[in-house]
């Protein structure tokens, strides 16, 4: 029998709220994180609006001395392993003098290191390779957050990174329950961190999937669902959770957020209409229909959909593909909600921001609204009701939760949140 897996402590670093609090007030009132960059129009990017956290160095002395922030000059390893620090703490763990044999972390990253990379290039191309430092490797290997982070707490179980693009933070969520359960571990960190520099989002910005049409209107510029959306918003930030065996959380008192119920990664192979930007509808509806069936619920106890909904052509095609695996008539369908409209697409950082604000709608019982939607795309209030997607936040009982992201590479994941009963 697997063991059950719950959420005991959370972390965020985002562009709206580099704590839990500040997180869920700017969550529950629709307080966009998006503004405009003049160094984007000075490099002339298309899109000059993004999401980046604004992070006082206080907070970041109070957790990190100066000889570890030496290692953490790249900002995308630096929001993850802030949101982890704040994980840990959130969850009173402690941080022991030998390694923790029962505790590890899976922590993904995209370009976390982009801007060292970068400085790196330069040095190297002009010949003072020696100008380096010794932090440039441990700064720019794919698996820097969590090599930092396993340090950082002294976790001796698995310490790795997962890198699935957009997946990549739901995808780390569901990887570290299935290690929890399997009885390998008793705690695991898991989550995703990402960049917030120009030289990330510029690729973006040349494939034109980016929004050119906001640059002096930066908080309606990203609008997941919505019939005028052009494109999404590029973002950085990091977020983690503190999963935990339901027994090692019992047994020290801990608070539950709630519980992962079940969860399932795949890929549609790059086949049946896949591409490495557009995803096969069939490996969607499988890896819906495999987290439904591996948390051993029916479509109908869903109460709540946190989508992956990018402010793209495919949202509505997204939307469609729930409808299908649900099958359920335009009378009834969960909750949909994007948290993207706030906070942008933080891209290997976004499925770990949405399992925190889907973990935090379980436990304090709401629907967060999808700002910027409020024209709805026709394609999608044609097959679901319009207020089953709510503009503005909604306190509503919420049993169970889905979390998906779908990424570059045709990559797939859905975790599914249970509310968890104390007592």
């Amino acid at each position: 029998m697997k063991r059950r897996v719950v959420i005991t402590g959370m972390g965020v670093v985002s562009s709206i709220g580099n704590d839990l609090s500040t997180f869920e007030k700017n969550l529950r009132n629709g307080t966009s994180g998006i503004r405009h960059f003049p160094e984007l129009e000075q490099l002339q990017f298309g899109c000059q609006i993004g999401s980046r956290p604004e992070i006082p160095a206080e907070l970041i002395d109070l957790y990190f001395t100066p000889l570890q922030q030496k290692q953490l000059q790249a900002d995308g390893v630096l929001y993850g392993a802030l949101a982890s620090a704040m994980a840990w703490r959130d969850a009173q763990l402690a941080v022991g003098e030998t390694a923790d044999w029962d505790s590890g972390c899976i922590l993904g990253a995209g370009l976390a290191g982009a801007d060292v990379i970068r400085d790196s290039v330069y040095h190297i191309d002009a010949g003072n390779t020696r100008r380096l430092g010794s932090t440039t490797v441990p700064q720019t290997m794919s698996s820097a957050i969590s090599a930092f982070v396993g340090g950082y707490l002294g976790l001796g179980n698995r310490v790795s990174t997962n890198a699935s693009a957009c997946s990549t933070g739901t995808e780390a969520m569901i990887l570290a329950a299935e290690h929890i359960a399997a009885g390998k571990a008793e705690r695991m960190l898991a989550g995703g961190c990402d960049s917030g520099s120009p030289y990330v989002w510029a690729g973006f910005d040349a494939m034109r999937v980016t929004t050119r049409k906001h640059n002096t209107t930066p908080t309606l510029g990203s609008r997941p669902m919505s019939a005028t959306a052009s494109g999404f918003v590029p973002g950085g930030g990091g977020a983690a959770l503190v999963l935990e065996s339901l027994e090692s959380a019992m047994q020290r008192g801990a608070r539950i957020y709630a519980e992962i119920r079940g969860g399932f990664i795949n890929s549609g192979g790059q086949r049946g209409g896949g591409t490495m930007t557009a995803p096969n509808p069939e490996g969607i509806k499988r890896c819906i229909q495999g987290a439904l069936n591996d948390a051993e619920i029916t479509a109908r106890d869903l109460q709540l959909i946190s989508g992956h909904l990018t402010a793209t052509i495919f949202d509505a095609r997204e939307v469609e593909l729930w409808r299908t695996v649900l099958s359920q008539d335009s009378s009834f369908f969960p909750y949909l909600n994007a948290l993207k409209g706030l906070t942008g697409h933080c891209l290997s950082a976004s499925g770990a921001l949405e399992g925190v604000a889907t973990a935090l709608q379980v436990y304090a019982q709401f629907v967060h609204g999808s700002v910027n939607c409020e024209d709805l795309h026709p394609e999608i209030s044609a097959i679901i009701d319009p207020e089953n997607i709510p503009v503005q936040s909604l306190d509503v009982p919420i049993e169970f939760a889905a979390s998906s992201s779908f990424g570059f590479g045709d990559v797939n994941s859905v975790v599914i949140l249970q509310r968890f009963e104390h007592g």
